[in-house]
């Protein structure tokens, strides 16, 4: 019978930033990170993994309880990336594995890029390196065009655009709650932070392939099994390519982990095992 694993709960000072972090669990150390997503989208996941391993998840930098000191500065790849190095240094388990997924991706190639003597294995889940793709310039305007729709007021026609420019079709029922429905004043600054500051630099970073290659981590590139034909599937793939590997499949689409995390651990595990 399973039980839930217990939770340490923490906050890292850094320099311009508390970080909140939790830890379940014993073993090798796995680090679970999205952005804008915090560490509540990771919790099933974590805890099936938490079994045979210590989980470490994060809310990233600006995002519900990891407050920054100044809340109109960009947040950066390099700076969540030198966040999580500091995490991970701070827990002194490490080397780790870490599992990033959108954003949270991004992240974790750029902490494989910048610091890989704190990262033996990085599986990248669907990041949004637009830069890497050729319509590259049609895909910033359309991230602008969401940027300033959202800033505007308009939260529900700026998901929409946003929903456009993926390729992800959804009922306009579904949109209409996701974006419309009632929500605290957390959530609200959080979906503002991501829009006016997380983003763009986000989906603007171009990853260093050579550095990449020669760090010494292993980079998987996992993409959604459901995942077909949006645009997190093409920047993948298009990862994968520059690397030189065969993409990963992974069950659901590009939030599988979260909707689908039993199976997901399962795949998740045999990836670390191979």
């Amino acid at each position: 019978m399973s039980t839930t694993p217990t939770v340490t709960i923490g906050s890292l000072r850094v320099d311009d930033a508390s970080l909140h972090y939790e830890v379940r669990g014993h073993g090798p150390l796995v680090v679970l990170v999205g952005a804008p997503m915090d560490a509540r989208s990771f919790v099933p996941l974590a805890d099936l993994l938490a079994v045979d391993h210590t989980v470490l998840t994060t809310d990233p930098r600006g995002i519900n309880r990891s407050p920054v000191d100044d809340p109109e500065r960009d947040s950066t790849p390099e700076m969540r990336a030198d966040d999580l190095r500091r995490l991970i240094t701070h827990l002194g388990t490490g080397p780790a594995a870490v599992l990033g997924s959108s954003g949270g991706a991004v992240s974790a190639l750029a902490l494989a890029q910048a610091h890989p003597e704190v990262v033996h294995t990085v599986i990248a889940h669907e990041p949004p390196l637009n830069e890497l793709l050729e319509d590259r310039a049609e895909l910033r305007a359309g991230t602008e065009e969401i940027i300033a729709t959202y800033l505007g007021g308009d939260h529900v026609g700026a998901f929409r655009k946003f929903l456009e420019v993926a390729n992800i079709f959804l009922p306009d029922e579904v949109v209409e709650q996701i974006a419309g429905g009632e929500r605290d004043a957390q959530a609200l600054a959080d979906d503002h932070y991501q829009h006016a500051h997380m983003l763009r630099p986000t989906t603007r970073w171009v990853p260093d392939l050579d550095a990449l290659r020669g760090s010494g981590s292993r980079i998987v590139v996992g993409i959604g099994e459901e995942s077909g034909g949006q645009l997190c599937d093409r920047t993948s793939r298009a990862l994968a390519a520059g690397l030189g590997v065969e993409p990963t499949p992974f069950p659901g689409d590009h939030v599988g982990f979260a909707e689908v995390p039993e199976a997901f651990a399962t795949r998740l595990r045999t990836v670390l095992g191979s």
